[in-house]
């Protein structure tokens, strides 16, 4: 669309510059004629004019806004259709002089917990408005929420908004195509559906880039994008920046769960929510305050010196007249007594004593004496000797961990590049060592003692101090610590302890006289290991527990051996009635009562049964003995 810069729209609306263009319209700088204050004018490109879903979406934007008052939002001042020149459908709202919170991202990179919060205040506070009369946004980001040079924060472009106020005509493609795909909820790319948990999801992915400097997915095309956010779980800001506070890592996490249900249910939930963290984190901010959202602080803004007044006063002519009069006479006077040519001869004899005066000066005391020193910041040691040392300056160098400079590269100068310095002088340089990262120890197995000197050796500090129970680790001694060892993390990092409490001691009863099977199952539960040893008892039944150890009725440590003798049942048996049955079933029976089987065969029959059984019939003997069958 070509810029329509000068124009001037519906007879009221001059258009000064254009600020930006998106793909289905372009803003500029207006002034409102009428009332003669600045306006932004966003104006639909010409192409899409005759587009009636185009147009209804253009007037559904002015309607939610509209309908919402609020400090935080973009006002809308007037919308329509421009009768009087180039024919055009145009939206009039206040105009915000400032940046985007995309903009004051790239400058500024992660923020502090503290500082990320206010900022998602004010955007919560604008959409808890919207949610409360059933307006969703749709297409929170960063490029949808403007900072004003004052510092107040205001939520823009609510050309995505559906509710009951305004319709919803937008089909599942439109609204994917044209939100933004690393904000966009599960259920939007899914099923093109959204509610106040989708701009919840929208502002928690908006506060994870606040707390890493990043986004939470990657890909190489907006379809891998929204897969991820389909089919994987937003990592926790603090896998990232291991300095976000645990609940604001939790509820950024709950915020952009893949599960609408289990987000805050809109806004102004999860508003409250952040204010208590905002308690939690600075208890002794004051809550009720008049202040704006952010300090005022306008990003890389060219200098914009004051013109100086020049003062136009002059005398009044009387004054002049008389006040020259006298002088005049004077000047006549010394013209006659004073040649031309002794006159210029005095004047270039003053222009060359002061030409020799200043070429003295500064060849003595002045800057003709002093090296300019170059500027070397960016560069590296060896570059900047290199560039110095011709000069006749000398290099002391200081080496300092940063967190965003590389390694080798020279951070400072002092002098700084520019200023004038003696030859010889020393340039004091300021050295990047990197990240400042330390690993952490391996604290297992030593006593509390010993580790807290241990992180205090490399650069971290005691965290959370837990006990707990352990079979394995002695009582005193340190059983894990979290991060664990050779994690490697910041500067005095806390480091979560857990201590043992040694082997939990616990009570069990005796189980003598009573079933195995209860005492295996309720043994085996109470976390001891349980050995069975099964023998013969002519006075316990089958299957009840002899003898234990330890006895009952006391306590041991959790994990250590208790023994059980259970009984099989009396060692003697009485032989069987097994005559006129076949050798196959006799065998059997006999075998069942644990005996031992010899068969003797007699006569020629074809199906042979038992005709005798050694020792008799009834006769009791011990398991294991043998008993002579014979079939005929």
């Amino acid at each position: 669309m070509s810029d329509l810069s000068g124009e001037i729209i519906d007879g009221r609306y001059e258009l000064l510059k254009l600020i930006a263009s998106g793909g289905m319209a372009t803003i500029y700088e207006g002034l409102d004629l009428r009332l003669d204050r600045k306006v932004a004018v966003k104006i639909m490109h010409a192409h899409l004019a005759d587009d009636e879903k185009f147009i209804s979406r253009f007037i559904r934007e002015a309607k939610a806004a509209a309908a919402l008052s609020h400090p935080n939002i973009v006002a809308v001042q007037d919308q329509g259709w421009n009768q009087s020149g180039i024919p055009a459908v145009f939206l009039v709202m206040e105009m915000v002089e400032g940046h985007t919170l995309r903009e004051y991202l790239f400058e500024r990179g992660a923020l502090p917990a503290a500082e990320a919060i206010r900022f998602l205040i004010p955007v919560l506070s604008a959409l808890e408005a919207a949610h409360k009369i059933g307006i969703v946004h749709r297409d929170i980001k960063p490029e949808n929420i403007l900072i004003s040079k004052s510092g107040r924060v205001k939520v823009a472009d609510f050309g995505l908004a559906h509710g009951e106020l305004i319709g919803n005509t937008l089909t599942v493609e439109s609204s994917v195509i044209m939100g933004s795909v690393s904000y966009l909820s599960p259920e939007q790319v899914q099923r093109g559906v959204a509610d106040s948990r989708s701009d919840v999801y929208a502002v928690g992915i908006v506060a994870f880039e606040l707390l890493t400097g990043q986004k939470p997915f990657s890909g190489d095309s907006p379809i891998q994008i929204a897969y991820r956010h389909v089919n994987e779980r937003v990592p926790a800001p603090s896998s990232i920046a291991a300095e976000v506070p645990p609940l604001l890592d939790l509820l950024t996490q709950r915020a952009t769960s893949v599960n609408p249900d289990e987000r805050p249910r809109d806004a102004g939930e999860f508003l409250s929510q952040l204010l208590e963290i905002q308690k939690e984190i600075d208890p002794q901010r004051p809550q009720l305050s008049l202040e704006l959202d952010i300090p005022p602080a306008p990003i890389r803004e060219k200098s914009r010196s004051p013109r100086r007044a020049v003062s136009t006063q002059s005398d009044s002519p009387t004054e002049r007249i008389e006040t020259m009069a006298p002088k005049e006479k004077v000047q006549k006077s010394k013209r006659k007594e004073t040649t031309k040519r002794v006159k210029r001869n005095r004047t270039i004899a003053v222009i060359f004593l002061l030409l020799l005066a200043s070429a003295a000066w500064y060849a003595i005391l002045g800057p003709g004496t002093r090296v300019l020193v170059p500027s070397v910041v960016g560069g590296n040691v060896t570059q900047a000797s290199a560039t110095l040392t011709p000069l006749g300056l000398k290099t002391e160098v200081t080496k300092v961990f940063d967190e965003e400079i590389n390694t080798g590269i020279i951070i400072s100068a002092q002098p700084a590049g520019g200023a004038r310095v003696k030859e010889g002088s020393t340039i004091h340089l300021t050295i990047s060592k990197g990240i400042e990262r330390y690993s952490v120890p391996s604290l297992k197995n030593l006593s509390a003692d010993a580790a807290l000197a241990l992180l205090k050796e490399n650069s971290l500090i005691a965290g959370t101090v837990t006990q707990a129970f352990s079979a394995k680790v002695k009582s005193g001694l340190i059983i894990s610590s979290n991060p664990s060892s050779s994690a490697s993390v910041r500067k005095d990092t806390p480091v979560d302890l857990v201590i043992s409490k040694g082997p939990e001691v616990v009570p069990f009863d005796s189980y003598i006289g009573k079933s195995a099977e209860q005492a295996l199952n309720e043994l085996t539960d109470l976390g001891f290991d349980v050995t069975p040893t099964y023998i013969y008892s002519d006075s316990v039944a089958v299957g009840a527990v002899i003898a234990q150890f330890p006895d009952g009725g006391t306590s041991a440590p959790k994990g250590s051996k208790i023994e059980l003798s259970v009984s099989k049942g009396s060692a003697l048996v009485f032989i069987p009635n097994v005559y006129s049955l076949t050798q196959a079933k006799a065998t059997t029976l006999l075998q069942d009562l644990e005996l031992q089987v010899t068969v003797k065969t007699i006569g020629n029959k074809a199906i042979k049964t038992v005709t005798d059984v050694s020792p008799k019939v009834g006769s009791q003997i011990k398991r294991g003995s043998t008993v002579v069958i014979t079939v005929g």
